[in-house]
């Protein structure tokens, strides 16, 4: 009886002790969410074919499937967006510069305003088919220049 005693009597007193504790800071409601992000340089450049090149920095911890920063631009219209490229990322907690180039179809971009949307996205294995997982996502009001 001696030893149930004994265990009763040190639980007790870690749950005493626990009670009496200060509370922890929250937490973020992911922290690897947190350690996470993706920005988008304020120029972009227009190439004479057409071809436009947005840049930033990323930075991104672990993953299960392959990660990518993918980029998008739009001008005159805020809900029709274009793709421009997209960069394979090395997801290992530094921060890294991605540059996608690509020519949208169907549309001439101008020099000027524009507004770009960069996604970390993740392509995780669930199944027989991978599927995203977004790590981070940024807009930026840009201006794209003729280069």
């Amino acid at each position: 009886m001696r030893v149930r005693s004994a265990a009763l009597a040190t639980a007790a007193g870690a749950a005493l002790l626990l009670l009496t504790a200060p509370a922890a800071p929250a937490a973020p409601h992911d922290a690897r969410l947190a350690a996470e992000s993706v920005t988008v340089d304020p120029v972009g450049r227009i190439a004479a074919d057409g071809s436009v090149t947005l840049t930033g920095t990323y930075r991104c911890t672990g993953g299960t499937g392959p990660v990518f920063v993918s980029s998008s631009v739009s001008q005159s219209d805020p809900s029709v967006r274009y793709g421009v490229g997209g960069t394979r990322a090395v997801c290992d907690g530094l921060e890294h510069r991605w540059a996608n180039t690509g020519t949208p179809d169907q549309v001439v971009l101008k020099p000027g305003a524009a507004q770009v949307e960069a996604t970390l996205m993740e392509l995780r294995p669930m199944g027989i088919v991978p599927l995203p997982s977004f790590h981070a996502r940024q807009t930026q009001d840009v201006t794209l220049t003729a280069s």
